[in-house]
Order: structure tokens, then sequence, then C-alpha cells
């Protein structure tokens, strides 16, 4: 089944809808979470992870979820933003591509990034190590909010990546999050119209209100 709002988040840049979610007072950015290749685009649905330091009592599993995530999806792990313990290595990266997820956001480290470049499948990570987090960290929960670059993440959220980085879009306002960046991304679009017409900058930016654009209404 299509979702439209996935397909109209995917025509959206990141900066676009970053500006959106600045005008509506949301703080959506996924700040310090960066593409393993800037070519790399995402757009989906929030399946959401939560790690946490090992339990050496009654230790956890570490990626037998990606077993239930469905075609399209996006993997979003909380690992605390640690870059000392990777949570998602080229095993995963193999079969989430396989599966054809959408890709996987990490606040924190992946390793093997030579099979998500090779595959062209899409990571964003705070950074990358060789260093496992086996024996490290476990999963703590599964499809519970999280927290991205200092954005909260709900289970079933919008997730939209591209060469910027990664923002997400809440669910329970998509709807006017998306109106809100096709209205922006319109009127940036007929800025440049009148740039080629011959326009000044100045004149095209105070034609379409372009100062105002992300600005919070009153």
């Amino acid at each position: 089944m299509t979702d439209l709002n996935v397909e109209r988040a995917a025509q959206l840049d990141t900066a676009t809808i970053s500006d959106a979610l600045d005008k509506l007072r949301i703080s959506g950015q996924c700040l310090g979470i960066k593409p393993r290749n800037h070519d790399f685009r995402l757009a989906g649905r929030a399946y959401t992870i939560q790690y946490g330091p090992l339990d050496a009592d009654n230790p956890g599993t570490v990626g037998d979820f990606i077993d239930k995530l469905d075609e399209g999806s996006v993997v979003v792990i909380d690992n605390g933003g640690r870059e000392d313990a990777t949570v998602w290595g080229d095993i995963l990266t193999y079969l989430a591509d396989k599966k054809k997820l959408a890709g996987t956001v990490i606040d924190g480290a992946c390793r093997d990034v030579h099979l998500c470049l090779e595959l062209g499948y899409p990571i964003y990570s705070r950074s990358y190590s060789m260093r496992t987090g086996k024996d490290r960290v476990q999963v703590d929960g599964e499809q519970v909010p999280v927290n991205i670059g200092d954005a909260r993440v709900l289970p079933g959220d919008l997730i939209r990546g591209d060469a910027d980085g990664v923002v997400c879009i809440p669910a329970s306002r998509e709807d006017e999050v998306l109106d809100t960046a096709e209205q922006i991304d319109a009127a940036e679009n007929q800025i440049r119209k009148y740039l080629e017409e011959g326009k000044t900058i100045a004149e095209a930016r105070a034609e379409m209100k372009y100062h105002s654009l992300q600005t919070p209404e009153k």
C-alpha cells in the first residue's frame, strides 16, 4: 500500500523540511547525524530501537529485531551517541538491503562502511568505527520513543534523509509540516524563476517574503 506522505517527503529536501519545522516550532532536526555517502537518500516510517549498557546478568539481543521489519521501514537506533561501541555492521546492512528497508539512522556508530557504499544502502550515523558493540551494549527496547541528535522520534514518525542529514516529522503533525514545507519549496522555486528573469535577489526575496518563510507565526 502506497504511503502518500512518505512520497511527499521524498520530494522535499531536509533543509526545506527543517525550515517548516522551525516555522511550526517543532524540534525535528537530528543534529550531528550524517550520511556515510552524500548520495544517500531515504524516506520512510521509523522503527525505533533503544540500546543501553550491557546487563552482565541478563544480556539482551543485538540485531535480531531486523527480522521483524517490513519493506520501506527506516531503522532508527538510539545508542546515546556512543562512538565506542558500534550497533550496526555488514551482516545487518546485507539483510536490510535484501529486505528493501529504506535505510538506517543511528545516534551512535556503525562499522563495515564499505558494504553500505557498495550496495548503496543508506546509513546515517554520528560516526563510524571498527569496535564492536557486542558484549558492550544491548537492545533495551523496540518501538519505543527514542532521541536522535536531540530530536524525539516515535514509532511510525516520518524520517527523511539526504546529503544534509536527517529530519524527523512527527506523525501527529505530518500533514501540517508537509503542507508548510511544500509552500516553502514553491516559494523558493518562484524566487529562482525571478532570478532567471533578471530580478535581483533582493527583489525576488521581497516579492516572495523570503525572510518570513521559516519564521514562526505569532
